[in-house]
């Protein structure tokens, strides 16, 4: 039998939460699904669990999946090595091919069926769907120490040009959690492996979204990459140039926060990078006083105007 104690403290956690559920009743939240939580079942279970209470108080989850690992793990099957530039894989038309099979054909269909089974009503689509990316090649970026900056080509890996929204309004009009995997087709029917941090900033903007949050395989952006104690809890985006030369934003965290700063700058009300690690870092992160992770704001001076 639960205790009074016991009782009272999960009255509590429902009151801290109770002034959240009504300023974002209503709201579209965009998460990029990715990293560890899609690996681990325990994890796995939680995300579902906060997107579909997130459904039932009012919020309008989207999700974003990722799957670098499956990809890395189904090219290697096939005798291929990945290649990473700036933090995107370099995407020849073999790998293009394996990136779509994984990413619409298992994963995305993965994820749905999981939501649908936990009491959830999840529709899963690409971006290739009703046009929803509109994509065009993508040239990718070496830095060098002395801080030079060379382009390169990394094949079949797209930026998006234009996000269509129509069918994602649709989905949650209709009670539906959509799940979408980072695909876009470009105007001669090619399609691009996008990186999924960049389309889960982008649909946030086209959605106006309340919230942006991507899930990570570390606390968060750390000054010392080896001590979770130098975690920096808030990021300006005037100050995203500095920490990227001081490699404190480094690989595959650059295209993270570089989107979180092109949602912010374009309509997004706050940005987070979080630890998909810790089981409902979401719930955490929207409904308590204390969330967890990165947040990325408007630079200081924008902030103090407010």
């Amino acid at each position: 039998m639960i205790t009074v104690l016991a009782a009272l403290e999960k009255a509590g956690i429902l009151v801290e939460a109770l002034p959240y559920i009504k300023k974002f009743y209503g709201s579209t939240v965009v998460i990029k699904y990715g990293g560890h939580a899609m690996v681990n079942w325990e994890l796995k279970k939680a995300v579902i669990t906060d997107l579909i209470l997130m459904k039932y108080v009012g919020i309008n989850p989207v999700v974003v999946h990722g799957g670098g690992p499956e990809i890395t793990t189904m090219l290697k099957k096939v005798g291929k090595e990945s290649t990473f530039v700036g933090g995107l894989r370099v995407t020849d038309e073999e790998t293009m091919e394996i990136v779509e099979m994984v990413l619409a054909g298992k994963l995305n269909k993965e994820i749905v069926a999981l939501a649908n089974k936990l009491g959830g009503k999840a529709v899963g689509i690409s971006g290739k769907d009703a046009s929803l990316i509109e994509a065009a090649k993508k040239m990718g970026t070496v830095r060098h120490p002395d801080g030079h900056v060379e382009s390169c080509d990394i094949g079949y890996v797209g930026e998006v040009n234009q996000i269509n929204p129509a069918i994602v309004h649709t989905l949650i009009g209709e009670g539906y959690i959509p799940v979408i995997s980072p695909l876009g087709v470009g105007e001669d029917g090619q399609s691009y492996n996008i990186n999924a941090d960049t389309v889960a900033g982008k649909l946030a903007e086209s959605l106006q979204a309340a919230k942006l949050m991507i899930l990570t395989d570390v606390e968060g952006i750390l000054k010392d990459k080896d001590d979770s104690s130098t975690l920096l809890s808030i990021i300006h985006t005037n100050e995203i140039d500095q920490l990227i030369n001081q490699d404190i934003i480094a690989g595959g965290m650059i295209p993270k926060v570089e989107c979180c700063v092109s949602a912010i700058t374009n309509g997004v009300k706050s940005t987070h990078i979080l630890d998909g690690r810790v089981p409902h870092s979401l719930l955490l992160e929207v409904f308590t006083d204390k969330g967890v992770g990165t947040m990325v704001v408007p630079e200081k001076k924008e902030v103090e105007a407010q």
